[in-house]
């Protein structure tokens, strides 16, 4: 027996230190029920070599033969008119952890076509993720690797508001348009995206008119919207847009709960938002990480470069923000959540 116990320890190090030395394997599967592909970071037997993404290289083992980790999924969901590239560094911090990881392309929201953001994607997102899922556990490759009675799921941003739902939060696009018309100015980009901004002219008399005929218009649905997949078993919300959420829905997470906020937020104003989902949940959710001087991009990493006009005023960082010091230990500290819900 005591032979057992040296020759345990040494059997983790040495399973661990194989998982240290594989490289993060990159793959695109096919979705499901229509969907769009399903991109899928893990760990891998091949050799890492630089891919081009858009304005991104990966190091990344392209194709490269999977090797079983520690058996378990984490899928993230992209924020509005997102991709998968943006959110490198976290999926490479989960897979050096030896997680697999999976995001889904959100139809309609994504880097390649942003015709339905906001209630009408937030809608389909939750089904998405679980489909997602799905695709994984029919991937040849990766399915053997993996127990899928257990995942995990991050979003940022919009990806945050399907986080919420799928952490067992109710909201319905009526209440979206409440918030709208209570809170348009002070919650103007939340409620309108990217399309315009208010500037102090004249000009933001006729633009808040506009926005709320169109908001009253399309998001008059007070029918409450819900997702379970039983299969997932924690969530992290980064930055969640979640406004639109009956509050008491979000008191008792059907799963652990961690939350990542930014004070600098200025499209999802902290007050609105991820302040109000803290004071709902806490002590029943956990704040994985608190960022004073982190505004709305932070949780892009790596930001996409050379941001212009009102999308880089909101996703650029903030003067006073040190991504390189910081980044990484959020990375660690939403890693070590999931491995403490998952892998237990």
């Amino acid at each position: 027996m005591r032979r057992l116990f040296f020759f345990l320890p040494a059997l983790g190090l040495a399973l661990l230190s194989g998982l240290v030395h594989a490289a993060v394997g990159f793959a695109e599967i096919p979705g499901t029920a229509g969907d769009g592909p399903v991109t899928v970071f893990y760990p891998s037997s091949g050799e890492a070599r630089p891919m081009r993404r858009g304005p991104f290289t990966l190091d990344v083992a392209a194709e490269g033969m999977p090797v079983r980790g520690n058996g378990r999924l984490i899928v993230i969901s992209h924020g509005s008119g997102g991709a998968p590239w943006v959110h490198a560094d976290l999926a490479r911090s989960f897979v050096d952890a030896g997680f697999i990881v999976a995001m889904p392309e959100h139809k309609a929201d994504n880097y390649k076509d942003t015709s339905n953001p906001g209630p009408g994607s937030w809608a389909m997102r939750p089904a998405e993720v679980s489909r997602a899922i799905d695709a994984v556990a029919r991937d040849a490759r990766l399915a053997p690797l993996l127990e899928l009675d257990k995942v995990g799921m991050y979003g940022m941003s919009a990806g945050g508001h399907t986080a919420l739902s799928l952490a067992g939060g109710r909201w319905s696009p009526a209440a979206f348009a409440r918030h709208c018309e209570a809170n348009l100015e002070g919650d103007f980009q939340s409620c309108v995206g990217l399309i315009t901004r208010l500037t102090g002219s004249w000009f933001d008399g006729p633009r808040k008119w506009g926005a709320l005929f169109v908001i009253r218009r399309r998001f008059a649905d007070d029918t409450p919207q819900a997702h379970d997949d039983p299969r997932i078993a924690a969530v992290v919300a980064g930055v969640p847009a979640s406004a639109d959420f009956d509050m008491a829905s979000l008191a008792a997470p059907r799963v652990p709960l961690g939350l990542i906020t930014a004070h600098e937020d200025r499209w999802l104003i902290p007050r609105y938002h991820s302040d109000r989902v803290l004071a709902a949940c806490l002590p029943r959710c956990e704040l994985i990480a608190d960022l004073p001087t982190g505004g709305h991009g932070a949780l892009l990493s790596p930001l996409p470069p050379g941001l212009t006009g009102l999308i880089g005023d909101m996703l650029n960082d903030p003067p006073g923000f040190d991504r390189a010091a910081l980044m990484p230990e959020v990375n660690r500290k939403t890693t070590a959540f999931f491995s403490t819900h998952l892998l237990r």
